[in-house]
């Protein structure tokens, strides 16, 4: 089956945030322009996915006012004031994709958000994507996925370098046997391990594909580490039924972490040394700092 959906998890606090994330997101924590979210939320679009589901928690009703229709009295306003690049620009957010928002129930954990979204998914395979985390890449990270899932079923998980090697505490390190090409299968995934002992250099996660299959392996296990319901052990009971589980390690990517206050200033930097319209002077302005 063709991948239709995609997931984006977007329901923690946001403490590492505090006391900005009080009552902002952290997936609306601006990039320059444009909140995190919208880079994920772009990446599945340019993927050839037009139906997201964003699951969410209290405070999180400024997700769904972006990607709402703009008001009237903001239209007005740009109208009025000839800015219609800037209007044709903020509908175009609106009608990116089909948005359906749905509230988060269930224990404290990663795997939570997901079994959220069953009622929705229904009985077919879809994509999850973090919303406050993103690759830019070319093709997109979840194209490059796909053309995985398509060819080989199972669970797909996104891989990713990591070039220093003190940063392999931070992630979930594959475990990975050869397959074909940038293609690994998975024999398990190590939750930041100690640097010296990470099995590869290889983050897994950040981006998924499931069968729905996932659902029922979600409800299956128990709470793990900390009462948690953990995505990463609903995926080894699949492994310990057949399913087959790869890591696709992405061509041209680059991961931007939004998820703690130095990544996210390093990820501002970079986006706005990209950005066409400041990059110049901000270079400059950079060029200037003592530092």
């Amino acid at each position: 089956m063709k991948i239709t959906k995609a997931v984006i998890p977007a329901a923690g606090f946001g403490t590492r945030f505090l006391p900005q994330t009080k009552a902002m997101p952290k997936e609306m924590l601006p990039i320059v322009d444009k909140p995190v979210i919208q880079y994920v939320v772009e990446e599945i679009v340019n993927s050839g996915v037009n139906d997201i589901i964003i699951v969410t928690g209290a405070n999180k009703r400024a997700i769904e006012d972006h990607f709402d229709t703009p008001n009237e009295d903001l239209i007005k306003n740009l109208t009025q004031g000839n800015k219609e690049d800037l209007l044709k620009e903020t509908k175009k957010i609106s009608e990116m994709a089909n948005f359906v928002y749905v509230r988060q129930k269930g224990p404290y954990g990663n795997g939570t958000p997901v079994l959220s979204a069953e009622t929705v998914v229904e009985n077919e395979p879809f994509a999850v994507l973090w919303g406050d985390e993103f690759v830019y890449a070319d093709p997109p990270r979840l194209s490059q996925m796909i053309k995985v899932y398509e060819k080989y079923g199972g669970v797909v998980i996104s891989g990713l370098k990591i070039e220093r090697k003190e940063d392999l505490s931070r992630y979930g390190i594959g475990d990975l046997e050869p397959f074909e090409g940038k293609v690994s299968k998975i024999k398990r995934i190590v939750e930041k391990p100690n640097p010296d002992q990470a099995p590869s250099n290889i983050m897994t996660g950040g981006a998924y594909i499931f069968p729905p299959e996932i659902f029922q392996a979600l409800k299956s296990i128990e709470p793990g580490k900390g009462g948690e319901l953990w995505l990463v052990d609903a995926i080894t009971l699949l492994q310990k039924q057949g399913v087959p589980v790869y890591c696709v390690e992405i061509e041209n990517g680059k991961y931007y972490d939004t998820g703690n206050k130095l990544a996210y200033m390093e990820t501002v930097v970079e986006m706005a040394l990209r950005h066409p319209n400041i990059n110049g002077e901000f270079k400059e302005f950079l060029k200037k700092l003592s530092v």
